[in-house]
């Protein structure tokens, strides 16, 4: 099989150049993986930039639509006979009873929520193999501090 590049047979190329191609490809495929997931977290970045801001404006309008409905609620319980400050009364409870309810089930949901322990125990056990590595001996030389050694 030939190299396009070059047109040295793969059998006749060096260890060093073999190495080299391989380290150059390596080098080109994380770069390519990169930029596709930088492309993908950028559409997907947009996305939910758009989806949150038509959530802020939903918010938003039920919020103001909130007061309208409440004293659309209290007139409507005072017009069936019921005095108006009972009416608002009414309507104030029912707005505390619920909340009451929404504040219970967010404490029974925050208190399943746990720490990621297979991810947890994923990273301990990387942690172990990581520390049980030993570098590759490498062969004394004579370098800078040799020749320092040398001069003095």
């Amino acid at each position: 099989m030939s190299d396009p590049g070059n047109g040295v047979e793969g059998a006749e190329r060096s260890l060093g150049q073999l190495v080299a191609s391989a380290t150059a490809e390596m080098s080109a495929l994380v770069h390519d993986e990169i930029a596709l997931a930088k492309a993908e977290l950028r559409q997907d970045a947009k996305r939910g930039a758009i989806g949150g801001a038509a959530f802020a404006v939903a918010g938003a309008l039920a919020l103001f639509a909130l007061p309208t409905l409440s004293f659309a609620a209290a007139y409507g319980i005072h017009n069936l006979g019921l005095g108006l400050a009972w009416s608002f009364l009414i309507v104030g409870g029912a707005f505390l009873l619920i909340a009451a309810v929404l504040v219970l089930i967010a404490v029974a949901k925050f208190k399943k929520v746990k720490p990621p322990e297979k991810s947890i125990a994923s990273a301990k056990q990387t942690a172990a193999v990581l520390g049980n590595v030993k570098p590759h001996p490498r062969a004394v030389t004579d370098g800078p501090s040799a020749v320092a050694r040398s001069t003095a």
